[in-house]
């Protein structure tokens, strides 16, 4: 595709650049040391906790303590460059100074839900085979049963208020171990975080010598994701992938976004691929100050944020958008100096995005993108938006629909969208043959159906995939009827999902039972002991028997097709 052949280029701002010309900095670490050097003692991150406590760490800040778990890593865990490095935690300080310590030590991120169960992180810890394991206290309990197959020889204990002021992070904990009780004991050797740091800072290693052959086609970090099958793989994002996707989101934003005077919500989880990229890194290298949110629910936890702290961006699904719209104090107290806001991880309703205006007065604007893209591919262009659409593509990125036939189709026909640019995965984590499968030349599919208009706005029509979107997390029926399915009580399972006004769809089972006493709260119950909850099936349909082919194949599409039929009458 030749750039004259490019029609959304004539959508940009007349200062952003049709190709970016590649990444800014050689490797991840390199970005951390030079904006930290530019924006020093300004207030890099601040944790906001709902109880209206809070504490932050400036860019100075991060830096030396990223420069200090690096350290760590290298000299006493003794990780070499390459080895992985798994970060399970929520939004908070520590996040940021894992993340690019992992970065300067050379070493490989591993993001991993903190929220997983033991089951989960088993099979992510074997296919990675991380050499260290990050993980905050309250879900350390799961550790030991989690790495029964495959032992992390270091393990590093962090708290949700760590690196707060002395006396708000001595309130939580005595609430965390007096009151809820949710800090579980630990009988296996570990180090806390703060020693970690400790003792790298003592050390006294040339830290920049880790990261000294380092390049953009290095890998940085291994991004889970079900891709285009359902089965659990890493997609392997190189510091090029990263920082591309950093530099064609900044391009595409360039005309509104200040460096240095920008203030980011981040209420999504680190963890996820959008907000590590675009909240984390695109805003770091911005220089704005980013309200990290542990857990924004209930919602009343954003309350404070939005009243201490003048937020200009902030990013979120639809479910948040929506969530806010119908909140009281939101809507009597709008944010005041927010300038947009950004929509990515599942469809955003036209009836959300709104009312969002009419209650704030700005624009949601939406995009696209996938695990194995860094994550954007996609935006809606700032004051350009059509509804309906998922906006046009990114600087440096093309994007094509193809037919079954991995034939590229014209503008205006209907196939598989296809991307190519600098932000495509390397490739799935030893997974040569999953990574072909997903690939025509050097396009990436997106197991998404859609079309281009004339203009090169993009609108999604179905999904080639089974996947299902649950307030923006994907959940992949194989693994929801893989548990389901080892029930002894369970002879067959099938899983899709289906439509809800509150998190976009939810996840619905339909299941032929071997033992009659069994219930759907029975099953509901027994699903939550091995799948993470947004994961759980929602509703349960206990039936005789499920539609098949004639090979014995189960028919999703026809229970999709039935529930369609329900709504429809409805």
């Amino acid at each position: 595709m030749t750039q004259a052949s490019r029609p959304w280029t004539a959508h940009y701002g007349p200062n952003v650049r049709p190709d970016i010309g590649g990444a800014e900095y050689t490797h991840i670490a390199q970005m951390v040391r030079e904006v930290s050097g530019k924006f020093g003692k300004a207030c890099a991150f601040t944790c906001c906790l709902p109880n209206g406590m809070n504490g932050s760490l400036s860019f100075a800040k991060v830096d030396q303590m990223s420069d200090a778990f690096a350290a760590y890593l290298r000299e006493v865990a003794g990780l070499s460059a390459g080895d992985r490095v798994a970060v399970q935690m929520p939004n908070g300080l520590p996040f940021p100074v894992v993340a690019f310590g992992v970065f300067k030590a050379g070493c490989v991120l591993v993001n991993v839900n903190p929220m997983y169960t033991a089951d989960e992180m088993a099979k992510q810890f074997e296919d990675a085979k991380p050499h260290a394991l990050v993980i905050v206290d309250m879900f350390a309990d799961k550790i030991a049963a989690a790495t029964r197959n495959h032992p992390i020889p270091n393990v590093i204990i962090t708290r949700v208020a760590e690196f707060l002021p002395a006396m708000p992070r001595g309130i939580v904990r005595l609430v965390q171990t007096v009151w809820d009780r949710s800090i579980p004991k630990l009988d296996m050797p570990h180090t806390r975080l703060p020693d970690a740091l400790r003792a790298g800072r003592a050390a006294g290693a040339n830290v920049q010598s880790y990261t000294a052959d380092v390049t953009g086609d290095d890998l940085a970090v291994l991004q889970y994701t079900g891709g285009t099958t359902g089965v659990a793989k890493g997609a392997m994002l190189s510091h090029g992938n990263l920082l591309c996707n950093m530099a064609q989101t900044r391009e595409l934003l360039g005309d509104v976004l200040e460096d240095g005077k920008e203030v980011v919500l981040t209420a999504l989880p680190l963890y996820h691929i959008f907000a590590f990229t675009v909240n984390m890194m695109c805003f770091y290298r911005a220089g704005a100050r980013n309200i990290l949110i542990p857990n924004p629910r209930p919602l009343s936890a954003l309350k404070r944020a939005f009243e201490n702290y003048k937020i200009t961006w902030m990013s979120g699904v639809n479910t948040l958008f929506n969530g806010l719209n119908n909140e009281i104090w939101f809507q009597d107290s709008p944010p005041r100096h927010l300038k947009f806001a950004s929509a990515g991880g599942m469809a955003l309703q036209s009836s959300v995005a709104t009312r969002w205006r009419e209650i704030t007065g700005t624009e949601i604007v939406q995009g696209y993108g996938l695990t194995e893209t860094s994550p954007v591919l996609t935006f809606e262009p700032v004051g350009k938006a059509r509804p309906g659409t998922i906006g046009i593509p990114v600087p440096s990125t093309d994007v094509a629909c193809f037919d079954d036939a991995g034939t590229q189709l014209a503008i205006g026909e209907t196939g598989e969208i296809a991307a190519r640019g600098p932000q495509i995965m390397q490739g799935y984590w030893q997974k040569p043959e999953e990574t072909a499968n997903t690939m025509v030349g050097d396009w990436f599919l997106t197991g998404d159906i859609g079309v281009m208009d004339e203009d090169g706005y993009i609108r999604i029509v179905d999904r080639k995939k089974d996947m299902v979107v649950v307030s923006g997390f994907n959940v992949y029926p194989n693994e929801v009827e893989d548990v389901l399915a080892a029930h002894d009580g369970v002879l067959e399972a099938a899983v899709i999902g289906v439509p809800d006004e509150a998190s976009g769809e939810m996840v619905k089972a339909y299941v032929v039972l071997d033992d009659t006493s069994l219930n759907e709260k029975a099953l509901r119950a027994y699903a939550k002991e091995h799948l993470t909850a947004y994961k759980v099936p929602k509703r349960i349909e206990i039936r005789d028997e499920l539609p098949k082919s004639n090979v014995g194949k189960i028919l999703r599409k026809d229970l999709r097709a039935e529930e369609m039929a329900k709504v429809a009458a409805e």
